[in-house]
């Protein structure tokens, strides 16, 4: 299961929409590896005034693994997760999440193509 769904926001998404606050919290709680990784590579863009800010260490476990892939695969998630920190996301593999200045769209291009995936492949990452 990719979330722990209180049985407040469940009633909440029963009766209708589900607004950001309450499900970002949802994220935040469920899946705290994923939400630190992401606020870390954040500020840390903040700080630097970089295009863009991204990781290259490998969760610390499968379960962290797990979260981390969870948060990014999920398109609300991923969405709710850019609207409240005012940035892209992009993702390459188990570990490698980026966050991206929104007017950074070369610097994200880039990011995303199969030469940029192709080449950021390494033998010890064909399990993850």
């Amino acid at each position: 299961m990719s979330l722990t769904v209180p049985n407040e926001l469940l009633d909440q998404a029963r009766a209708g929409d589900v607004d950001d606050e309450s499900f970002l919290a949802c994220v935040r709680d469920s899946l705290p590896y994923a939400w630190a990784l992401v606020t870390e590579l954040v500020q840390r863009r903040q700080e630097t005034g970089a295009e863009f800010a991204d990781n290259e260490v490998p969760p610390p476990d499968e379960a962290a693994r797990g979260q981390l892939l969870r948060c990014l695969a999920s398109d609300a998630m991923r969405g709710a997760l850019e609207r409240h920190f005012g940035v892209r996301l992009a993702f390459q593999n188990c570990h490698r999440v980026a966050v991206f200045d929104p007017a950074a769209e070369k610097a994200l291009a880039e990011f995303t193509t199969a030469r940029a995936q192709i080449l950021n492949q390494r033998p010890d990452l064909v399990d993850c």
